[in-house]
C-alpha cells in the first residue's frame, strides 16, 4: 500500500496522520469516528462500501492508509498500544514502515489487516472483532473518585 503515496509516515507521524485522515473523511459526513472501539464498526462499513464500489488497492491506497492508521490509533488510545517504525525484517514480513506494539511487547500490523479486510472481505476480518479479541491488549483500570 505505497506506491500511490510519496512519503510513507513513520512512527511519529502516525497520530497527526490519522487525525488528519478522520478530519478530511468526516467533513462532510457525520461519521461517529472518534477512536472508540464501536468506531472500528465505521470502519468495516466503509471498507465494504470501498470494495462494492470497484476500485481496485492501488487506486484506494490512501484512503486504506488512512483507514490503518485510524484503527492503529484506537489501539494506541484504548489498548495501550504504541506506534513504531519497523524494522527491515518487519518490512520485509509485513510489507509496511510502521505498525503498533502492544504492551505484551508483540508488534500488530494494522495497515495490512485494513488491506486483508479490503481484499478478504468476510467476517474472520472485522476490524472491531479484531480489536475485541486482540492479545496483549491493556487492561483498563476502573477509574478511581474522590
Amino acid at each position: 500500500m505505497g506506491q500511490a503515496n510519496k512519503h510513507m509516515p513513520c512512527a511519529q507521524e502516525m497520530r497527526p496522520h490519522a487525525a488528519a485522515f478522520i478530519a478530511r473523511v468526516t467533513a462532510r459526513n457525520r461519521l461517529p469516528m472518534d477512536y472508540s472501539v464501536a468506531g472500528l464498526r465505521v470502519v468495516d462499513f466503509m471498507v465494504d462500501g470501498l470494495r462494492k464500489g470497484g476500485a481496485g488497492r492501488e487506486q484506494l491506497s490512501r484512503t486504506l492508509f488512512g483507514l490503518g492508521a485510524y484503527v492503529g490509533e484506537v489501539l494506541v488510545r484504548r489498548a495501550g498500544a504504541a506506534w513504531v517504525d519497523f524494522d527491515a525484517e518487519q518490512r520485509a514480513y509485513f510489507g509496511q514502515p510502521v505498525g503498533v506494539r502492544m504492551p505484551d511487547g508483540r508488534v500488530r500490523n494494522l495497515l495490512g489487516k485494513v488491506l486483508n479486510r479490503f481484499e478478504l472481505g468476510g467476517p474472520e476480518e472485522f476490524l472491531q472483532l479484531f480489536h475485541l479479541t486482540l492479545h496483549g491488549r491493556a487492561r483498563r483500570t476502573a477509574d478511581v473518585t474522590s
